[in-house]
């Protein structure tokens, strides 16, 4: 009999009361910080895609702290009352309230914070996360409400880009919203707004429209401009010489970058100077893409005048052996080397860093320029290419924009077919794939690539391929930005590791000093309360 009593008084549930406690406790502890980072959200000092799962979990939380105490109840109402009943109750009670009266406080910031967001503040010392004053002012003055459609798939990173925005849209005063649209899993939207690649933005103002290729509050701030100040931007692809086409899609044709400039708000039309004998006064540059037969005297004649005026010219040229040049003349390179400084050797480039496609010549490395600066880190590639060599011309010095690596290099000799690096005749590397070049006295600009394939249909929009093209006009154009942005500069931050001796005082503060002053201050305490009674 007495066997069976102390076999129940074991299992009696009082003993898994407390775990009521200890539920309720760790509950409260996570609900404070759950409500932590709501604030933290709503205050926008960061941002998350879906919160959806934060309130499931704070509302979890919140319910726990009241069952964790109900269960404790249940299961020991004898201790429970006595508890009630005591001086711990009297004490516990005040420090509830003060708990209850925190939460209050911390639950009506949180809503007059999400119900009233205000302006946002910038505490770091520089200001990185405050737009420039010329984008406010952009704002302030916007005729229409402005979209922007930010095109990322999971793979391109949102944080830059959606703080950015976020940021637009807190200033804008209600004319400024967004959304994010992932184009793998919505390629028709994608389609439909003209977008090739990641990490795009798509900005909508009433019947127009602008692509901003870079997340940057330049890039976005300068097609706000374009936006309300529009203007016709017309630029032209010379034919008659067997040019890439522009018109129909395939993989030897150039209508990617038809629909690329479109979708920017170019006028695109083509210039048969063989016909015409002139240049239109609306050209904002005018590119050549390709020529399979050599231009003549006479338009190079039209296109020297024509950058004499302030003219832009991009010019994508291929290896002697892909066309129809032969042993005749080049007026074109020619020009190009004396007034430019721009040579277009006799080869073909052969890179070794792509594999097993040598003739597939790989942009390593990127000059610091408008039209590469953004494109560090990308790849862009040049399936058989030509080399340029710089030097200086009449009008201008001209810039590399991308260069192999050391270990490539021009091949002269088309007729050997295992291709290895002859000292005495070969272009050494690393070799310079394309250049840019502006006169600033006449303000004319010049872009020089050594292939056209890049920019066909088949590789526009693979890697940077696309992006560097797109910038080239931009830049030739002068419609790389119309807005300059004062930013103030970013205060240098160093790192100083601290020394031996200071390293182990803070060891020593943190793993002892510190816990050590805790726990007197605890043994005073009940040596006080002790000697009380």
């Amino acid at each position: 009999m007495a066997k069976s009593k102390k076999f129940q008084k074991k299992n009696h549930p009082q003993k898994y009361a407390p775990i009521g406690l200890w539920l309720g406790g760790i509950a409260l502890l996570v609900t404070g910080l759950l409500l932590v980072v709501k604030f933290m959200l709503v205050a926008q000092i960061f941002t998350m895609t879906n919160d959806k799962g934060l309130n499931l979990a704070l509302w979890i939380s919140a319910g726990l702290i009241v069952v964790g105490p109900a269960l404790f109840v249940l299961l020991d109402p004898k201790r429970a009352r006595r508890f009630l009943a005591g001086r711990q109750a009297r004490y516990g009670s005040n420090a509830i309230l003060l708990l209850a009266a925190f939460l209050g406080i911390l639950l009506v910031v949180n809503i007059l914070a999400f119900n009233y967001p205000g302006t946002p503040m910038d505490l770091t010392e520089s200001k990185e996360h405050t737009l420039a004053p010329e984008t406010l002012d952009t704002l302030a003055v916007l005729p229409e409400p402005v979209h922007a459609t930010a095109f990322f798939t999971s793979q391109y990173p949102t944080d830059t880009a959606r703080q950015l925005l976020e940021n637009y849209k807190t200033y804008s005063d209600g004319k400024f919203t967004y959304e994010f649209i992932d184009p793998d899993q919505n390629p028709v939207a994608a389609q439909n707004a003209g977008i090739s690649g990641d990490g795009k933005i798509y900005l909508q103002m009433g019947s127009r429209h602008e692509i901003v290729a870079y997340a940057s509050e330049q890039d976005v701030t300068s097609a706000l401009w374009r936006l309300m100040n529009p203007g016709e931007q017309t630029v032209y692809f010379l034919t008659g010489h067997g040019e890439r086409d522009i018109e129909t899609f395939g993989d030897t044709t150039i209508a990617s970058v038809r629909a690329a400039l479109e979708a920017k708000n170019y006028t695109v039309k083509t210039l048969n100077l063989l016909a015409t004998n002139a240049i239109p006064a609306d050209a904002k540059a005018i590119i050549i893409a390709g020529p399979l037969d050599p231009l003549t005297d006479g338009e190079i004649t039209l296109l020297r005048d024509y950058s004499t005026v302030g003219g832009a010219l991009v010019i994508m040229v291929e290896p002697v052996p892909l066309t129809n040049y032969g042993a005749n003349p080049d007026p074109l390179a020619a020009y190009l080397a004396t007034q430019w400084g721009v040579t277009l050797n006799n080869d073909i480039v052969i890179d070794t860093n792509s594999g097993t496609q040598p003739l597939y010549a790989v942009a390593a490395a990127y000059g610091d320029h408008s039209i590469t600066r953004k494109l560090q880190g990308q790849v862009a590639f040049f399936p058989d290419a030509r080399s340029l060599s710089l030097g200086t011309g009449i009008a201008a010095t001209p810039q590399a924009l991308a260069s192999t690596i050391q270990d490539a290099w021009g091949e002269t000799n088309f007729a050997d077919q295992n291709a290895k690096y002859d000292a005495g005749a070969d272009t050494p590397g690393p070799i310079i794939l394309a250049a840019a070049a502006e006169d600033s006295i006449t303000g004319s600009r010049l872009v020089v690539f050594g292939d056209s394939d890049f920019a066909s249909d088949m590789f526009f929009s693979q890697y940077a391929n696309g992006d560097i093209l797109i910038n080239a006009i931009d830049w030739a154009a002068g419609e790389e930005q119309m807005i300059n942005l004062s930013k103030p500069a970013q205060t240098p931050r160093t790192l100083k590791p601290t020394s031996g001796v200071i390293s182990a005082l803070l060891w020593l503060s943190f793993l002892c000093i510190l816990p050590g002053l805790v726990v007197a201050g605890g043994v005073a305490s009940w040596l006080i309360r002790k000697s009380r009674g």
